[in-house]
């Protein structure tokens, strides 16, 4: 997802209250890496013909892919977490600043997303001349487009244009939402208000929200893990942050034994992971040159892949129809195009439009 810095590297802070950094954390990138991979495979798993094909001939991959790679959710759930409190600490003293962070957040994200939309509508309305599959969105309304404007589409039940952009929406609210939170403990004067109320949403998520599927439209559902994030920060400032950080996993191993849920155990792990890292430059010595420039570059067009990785899927099942081709192997090649597209208009879509775009700022 949008790319952010953290203490200890050379950084700046930007207008939409992230964090700029001149030098990548490691392991950040290779986390969003990991995680937008996995989303993209968890969908050429699940949707087309090539997908139906694959499995005839590896039944247990596809299925581990469908059933599991895309809990790689709380990766960037955790991530994000760990990564928005950093630039709203700075700002979150001031309430016309949190209300301008949270309108530059809205931008930062809805700017690459509708403009990746239109590449979905596109390849939407290509794909159906050779596909009758519900896999690919019908023409879209008036009132979809509006509702995925104002990132309100799942809320208000609107069928998504492309898969998984329910993230975006929920993305914003849980930066919104942690913004007020912020702002609510700086403006009480209590330093120990804002790390109290995120746990205790944290708790309110792990124990009740997130057991509710009628919430996963909404932010707290989602907040057990993205408090995480931000709690495993905050831990990390601490001169001896290992008692914190114990009874941060006691709340959430209690959580799992209340109900086990494996998005959460991976969470869990996420943040741990976070919380032992390497600061600076210390997560790539010893690493090859060309890794860490690749896991850097990668990393950082994660959101662009994850945007639009979808329409090329839709796109290639259609060339895979329409050549008349079918069976395993050929659903393999098609897939590998896929995936190579997808990669490479990534790396184009971050560096041709999402970076111009995140300039466009409110003033």
């Amino acid at each position: 997802m949008p790319s952010h810095g953290m203490p200890g590297e050379l950084t700046k802070v930007g207008r939409d209250g992230s964090v700029i950094l001149a030098d990548r954390q490691l392991h950040l990138d290779a986390l969003k890496l990991v995680g937008s991979q996995l989303i993209l495979l968890h969908h050429f798993s699940a949707y087309g013909p090539m997908a139906d094909a694959v499995a005839e001939i590896a039944p247990g991959t596809t299925r581990w892919l469908f059933d599991y790679a895309r809990m790689a959710v709380q990766i960037f759930l955790v991530v994000g977490g760990f990564l928005a409190v950093q630039g709203l600490n700075s700002v979150a003293q001031s309430e016309g600043k949190v209300l301008l962070a949270i309108g530059r957040r809205y931008l930062r994200l809805v700017l690459p997303f509708m403009a990746a939309l239109l590449f979905a509508v596109f390849s939407a309305s290509l794909s159906r001349y050779w596909l009758s599959a519900d896999f690919v969105p019908a023409a879209p309304s008036t009132g979809q487009v509006v509702a995925h404007a104002l990132l309100l589409h799942g809320i208000l039940g609107q069928a998504s244009l492309s898969a998984g952009i329910w993230y975006v929406a929920i993305d914003f609210q849980l930066f919104a939402g942690l913004a007020l939170l912020l702002w609510g403990g700086q403006r009480s004067k209590r330093p120990w208000l804002a790390p109290a109320l995120v746990l205790g949403i944290v708790a309110a998520s792990l124990f009740g929200f997130n057991r509710d599927e009628a919430w996963d439209n909404w932010a707290p559902y989602f907040f057990g893990a993205y408090g995480l994030g931000v709690l495993v920060y905050w831990i990390r400032q601490r001169s001896r942050p290992w008692s914190m950080l114990v009874l941060l996993g006691g709340l959430v191993l209690l959580a799992l034994f209340v109900d086990f849920r494996t998005r959460i155990a991976l969470a869990l792990a996420v943040a741990l992971l976070l919380a032992m890292a390497p600061r600076g430059r210390l997560a790539s010595q010893g690493l090859p040159a060309w890794l860490v420039r690749a896991t850097q570059i990668l990393g950082r067009s994660s959101y662009a892949l994850f945007l639009l990785h979808f329409p090329v899927l839709m796109l290639v099942s259609a060339l895979y129809v329409s050549l008349g081709w079918s069976g395993p192997g050929p659903a393999m090649t098609g897939l590998a195009l896929g995936w190579t597209a997808s990669v490479v208009l990534g790396l184009a879509f971050e560096r041709w439009v999402e970076r111009p775009l995140a300039r466009l700022q409110l003033a």
